[in-house]
C-alpha cells in the first residue's frame, strides 16, 4: 500500500511508516517464532527494509516496532502466550513499568519518532519497544516462575484478573460507566447503510 500511495503522490517527502510486531522471550518462540508467525514477522522486516530504502531517496523512512506482550484477539489465542501474560503483567505492575496499548504507543511516540534525535534502534534496525518487558531481572523473574506455576498458583503468583479484566475489554464488557443491565433495543438503523 505505500507503494500504491508514493505512485499516487499522496505521501509526503519526509513520510514516516511503521509497522508493529512482537518477540517474546524464548518461551513462546516454538509458536511465535519458529513456526507461521514468526515467518509472516521475518517477511514484515524484509519489507520494511525494503519500504525504507525506497522513502530514503525523498527523505522518508519506514520502521518496525517491537512492541510489549498486550492482550489482544490474536494474542489470546496462541497457546501459552495468556499465560505468560499473565506473569508479565504482575511483576511489571510490581515494578511500576507496565504499559497497556495507550501507553506503550505513546512511549514510541515521544521517545522515538517524535524526539530530535530520531529513534533508538537495535541492531537490527527495529525500534524496541519492549525493552522494559525484556529487562533481565522481569525475564528471570517469569523464566523462574515458568517452572513452578500451575492451575492452583496461578492466581497468587500471576495477574490473572488484570488479564480477564484486558480481555474482556476487548469486547466491551467490564467497561466503566457502561449499565450492563439496561435494556436495549438491538436493531439500530445505521444511517449511512440506508
Amino acid at each position: 500500500w505505500m507503494q500504491k500511495l508514493g505512485a499516487a503522490g499522496v505521501l509526503a517527502p519526509d513520510v514516516v511508516t511503521v509497522a508493529y510486531s512482537y518477540i517474546g522471550p524464548e518461551q513462546t518462540w516454538r509458536i511465535y517464532k519458529d513456526g507461521t508467525i514468526g515467518q509472516a514477522k521475518k517477511h514484515l522486516e524484509e519489507s520494511c527494509a525494503c519500504i525504507a530504502d525506497a522513502l530514503g531517496a525523498s527523505g522518508g523512512s519506514a520502521y518496525v516496532s517491537v512492541n510489549k506482550a498486550v492482550v489482544t484477539q490474536a494474542s489470546s489465542a496462541i497457546p501459552v502466550v495468556p499465560l505468560y501474560i499473565s506473569l508479565l503483567f504482575k511483576k511489571m505492575k510490581e515494578l511500576d513499568i507496565h504499559e497497556d496499548c495507550i501507553e506503550q504507543i505513546e512511549r514510541l511516540f515521544s521517545d522515538h519518532l517524535g524526539s530530535d534525535t530520531g529513534p533508538e534502534l537495535d541492531e537490527f534496525g527495529r525500534i524496541r519497544i519492549d525493552d522494559w518487558e525484556m529487562r533481565d531481572d522481569v525475564q528471570d523473574h517469569i523464566a523462574e516462575l515458568w517452572e513452578k506455576v500451575d492451575t492452583d498458583n496461578l492466581p497468587e503468583i500471576g495477574d490473572i484478573d488484570g488479564y480477564r479484566e484486558n480481555f474482556l475489554k476487548l469486547f466491551g464488557f467490564g467497561l466503566e460507566g457502561v449499565d450492563y443491565d439496561a435494556d436495549v433495543d438491538p436493531a439500530v438503523e445505521i444511517p449511512s447503510l440506508a
